[in-house]
């Protein structure tokens, strides 16, 4: 804005701000809880976004080309509600539901209403997701969308936030504006910085952003700083708005006690205050969508090129997985490839070589990756696949969690798996993984034990709806199925069998080879057992490992490269929970924290090698 706004906008703005904090007053009061103190310092700058800066419309509020906003402090929901209520989306008595159970309107934002792209609250998180969206806006879209994203000043403590901001400026994304909302005070006492601005704008412009500090209840002032960053070139914007909690009510004006409570016993003398300063300004026009965003077809990917592994040959399904990217990008110019600069070890380097345009360095930031990449997802205008080694997806697990309540389309893959990864010792050894993924809702879990089902995964998991990981190996696996061979989410493959079966035993990955090799030394002693690869660890295919267990007698011997807490042991116990027969089911897991060594060495130090499952037959039948 290249002159002085007009006395007509700065009114209705101003007019505006002051109806969001009325609302988010009423509507916590309605509740009898809620944030409306962080609403309201929140307030002036939601006026000047939903008012004059973005472009968005009501009949269509994820319109492809419609500008994105992510509440970072998703415990200003109710401010946000708000300022969607004065917009016109929706009327005041839907805004009165809030936090009620047959409400969408929840404490926190989450994706079952029409107007939030991902799930926020869980704090540190947004900025990384407003980063995803902006960089395929830049990028692969190459479209005329913003997106800004809010912060408070309390979560600014994160280093989630400064992953963020450290790749928004590595990308030169001047598509997007990060808003800190520096209202001093957090849940329980003042914040660390206050209102130490200079502060903050040295830390932000250290991390490669125009920052602009500017007083967050001036519409002159907000109005100036966007307009600013809609002219800055090639690196990302900040402003940073000095605010008060509670701005706009006197007995709560920048006064701790007061976070998470609703106004009720202020709340009729702070209304009359706000509403005193109201202009009755009449509406000025919003700008409009720029419909330039490009179409995408939401179809079935199918891979088309041939998968030419010849049976018996061996090959690590960590190499696969490239491979297998490579056939989906060909498939789908939708499909987009993150790593965290693991990309030689994971083989997501494979798509790089092929579509460097559609990969997406993240550097050591695992956390700021997943947000990144749920970004890249949100409605749906990408197929996004993460990796890196399965044990540094744990450092990233709060990220995981939202990006399920998210109902995020979101794909992982993790290699260097367990023990047999070998000498590279403990630390880089995933043991936790199952267990951790096996409690987010809605993901499917692929462990994939061969090089044609590892690409068949990556398949099935670009046309999964929700949440996929798949669970890659570092060691070479035997090809033990045809370029043919139908693969199913939650079926399992039976790959030995006879009618004189005395054990089930089911592994997955390199304890599969274990159980083959085991397979193929008592078949010399006389004795049959059948071999089970789950495919999917959740969902598991229960039908089959009941049927197959009373086929064999009630005896299960499950073995796995990772602890025995929450591992594929404990889902098959729970699918043998429900069965009408006896059952003896022996856990093989690795029991102890391992240390470097050899693979083959370690595999059998702790009691997972073809031996080990040998002998612990051997004990059953005996």
């Amino acid at each position: 804005m290249s002159h002085k706004p007009s006395t007509a906008l700065v009114q209705f703005l101003e007019d505006k701000a002051n109806e969001i904090r009325c609302l988010s007053i009423e509507c916590t009061n309605a509740s009898k809880s809620g944030h409306p103190t962080s609403c309201m310092s929140a307030a002036d700058v939601l006026s000047v976004l939903f008012f004059n800066e973005m472009r968005y419309t009501n009949e269509e509020p994820r319109h492809p080309s419609s500008d994105r906003f992510i509440l970072s402090k998703g415990h200003a929901a109710p401010g946000l509600y708000s300022a969607w209520c004065a917009a016109g989306l929706f009327d005041k008595e839907k805004l009165m539901t809030l936090r009620k159970i047959d409400s969408d309107l929840e404490g926190h934002p989450t994706p079952r209403l029409n107007f939030i792209d991902a799930a926020t609250g869980s704090l540190g998180q947004g900025l990384s997701v407003a980063a995803g969206m902006a960089y395929i806006g830049k990028y692969i879209e190459k479209a005329s969308y913003r997106t800004y994203c809010m912060i408070g000043d309390g979560e600014s403590a994160e280093g989630s936030i400064w992953e963020a901001l450290s790749f928004a400026s590595h990308y030169q994304l001047d598509n997007l504006v990060a808003i800190f909302d520096i209202n001093r005070l957090g849940q329980s006492e003042a914040a660390p910085l206050q209102h130490n601005m200079d502060v903050y704008r040295a830390r932000v412009e250290a991390f490669g952003f125009h920052a602009m500090v500017v007083d967050g209840h001036s519409v002159e002032e907000i109005l100036k700083a966007f307009e600013e960053a809609k002219s800055v070139k090639n690196k990302p914007s900040a402003l940073i708005c000095k605010t008060f909690k509670g701005q706009g009510g006197a007995e709560v004006a920048d006064r701790l006690n007061f976070h998470g409570k609703a106004l009720n016993a202020q709340s009729e003398r702070i209304l009359a205050e706000i509403k005193g300063r109201m202009h009755g300004a009449e509406a000025v026009p919003r700008p409009a969508i720029v419909d330039d965003a490009p179409k995408v077809a939401d179809l079935p990917i199918k891979i088309k090129s041939d998968i030419d592994y010849k049976l018996g040959t061996k090959l690590a399904t960590r190499l696969a997985y490239g491979h297998a990217l490579v056939k989906l990008g060909e498939a789908c110019d939708r499909v987009v490839v993150l790593d965290a600069d693991t990309k030689n070890s994971t083989f997501a380097l494979k798509f790089k070589d092929v579509f460097p345009d559609r990969f997406i360095e993240c550097f050591i930031a695992e956390q700021n990756m997943v947000g990144v990449a749920l970004g890249c997802g949100a409605r749906r205008r990408t197929i996004p696949f993460c990796s890196t080694f399965a044990t540094f997806f744990t450092r990233a697990m709060d990220q995981i969690r939202m990006a399920a309540v998210s109902q995020s389309h979101l794909n992982m893959a993790g290699s260097h798996c367990g023990v047999s990864i070998g000498e590279d010792g403990p630390s880089q050894m995933a043991l936790e993984d199952i267990a951790a993924f096996r409690a987010i809702p809605n993901l499917v879990y692929f462990y994939p034990s061969d090089a044609v089902s590892t690409v068949r995964a990556v398949e099935l998991a670009a046309n999964y709806p929700c949440m996929t990981f798949i669970r890659t190996s570092r060691p070479e696996t035997t090809v033990i199925y045809g370029a043919d061979e139908q693969f199913e989410i939650g079926k399992a493959k039976i790959v030995k069998s006879s009618r004189t079966d005395k054990v089930l035993v089911i592994g997955c990955g390199i304890t599969l080879e274990s159980a083959m090799g085991a397979y193929a030394t008592l078949a010399g002693e006389g004795t049959n057992i059948r071999v089970m690869d789950p495919f999917t660890v959740k969902p598991l295919d229960c039908e089959a490992v009941v049927r197959n267990a009373r086929e064999c007698g009630g005896r299960v011997i499950t073995v796995e490269d990772h602890y025995p807490q929450g591992g594929l042991g404990e889902a098959v116990a729970g699918a043998l929970s429900s069965a009408d027969f006896i059952t003896n089911q022996k856990m093989l897991a690795v029991r102890d924290i391992p240390r470097s060594g050899p693979p083959a060495v370690l595999l059998d130090m702790f009691g997972i090698s073809a031996n080990k499952v040998a002998d612990a037959v051997r004990e059953m039948t005996g």
